[in-house]
């Protein structure tokens, strides 16, 4: 349920251009907070559990493990990152560049899934701060694949209903990695460490390129240390 309502937040995303279109300087607020609250999540509290759990050699191979699962995933299945510029496309074009972000956004959600459901076999309370993480980092992607879809003269319930589905990959990822790690206990400070390579690979590669693209990088550094702080009072009140 956390990981469906995770992914979910693409819908809301997706929601709220559709009531108005955000301005740039919001996307890259939006943009720096997700990456604020999923960095330090990553490496203030999943891998110092790991290493808590299991020695440095483990800890690191499943950070290593998460990382380039994203980086197989990218290198093997490319699309386009959300964020980038959509000017002078015609409608076709924007049709399929939004077709493009939700599919790779899609393919993303299932192994933020397992990072998901790994923090959750440790730690309910963790998985829940997690999915705030997850969601937090889900809405300006659900806006990333409504504007390009609206813009190219799509109902409004098509471009809702694109961002909805780019997000259901998110609880099939938890779900596997709950029963995995349920069976095979021993794996969960691998999968904690592999959690935080998924996270901060994704904040490295994805959100902070995609909001340096179109200026306003002060809204980006202030939405980064914003979420910085939020995640210091999630893991201050649920853990």
């Amino acid at each position: 349920m956390l990981s469906l309502l995770a992914g979910l937040a693409t819908s809301l995303g997706g929601l709220i251009v559709l009531v108005r279109k955000p301005s740039q300087k919001l996307m890259n607020f939006l943009m720096g907070l997700a990456a604020g609250v999923m960095i330090i999540l990553a490496l203030l509290k999943l891998m110092v559990d790991a290493l808590d759990l299991a020695d440095l050699t483990l800890a690191a191979t499943g950070f290593l493990a998460g990382a380039l699962c994203l980086f197989l995933l990218d290198s093997l299945f490319p699309h386009l990152h959300f964020g980038t510029e959509e000017k002078g496309m015609v409608n076709g074009r924007l049709v399929k560049y939004s077709a493009l972000i939700a599919a790779g956004i899609a393919l993303h959600n299932f192994p933020e899934g397992v990072a998901l459901g790994s923090s959750y076999a440790y730690l309910p309370e963790l998985g829940l701060t997690v999915a705030v993480a997850m969601a937090v980092h889900n809405i300006p992607e659900g806006m990333a694949i409504a504007i390009p879809a609206r813009l190219s003269g799509a109902s409004r319930f098509s471009a809702f209903r694109l961002a909805l589905l780019s997000g259901l990959a998110e609880p099939a990822g938890a779900l596997i990695s709950v029963l995995l790690l349920d069976i095979f206990s021993g794996f969960v400070p691998f999968g904690l460490a592999f959690a935080a390579g998924i996270m901060v690979f994704v904040t490295l590669d994805e959100i902070i390129p995609a909001a340096s693209q179109n200026g306003h990088e002060h809204m980006t550094s202030l939405g980064i240390i914003a979420g910085s702080l939020l995640t210091f009072v999630l893991l201050g009140f649920l853990l």
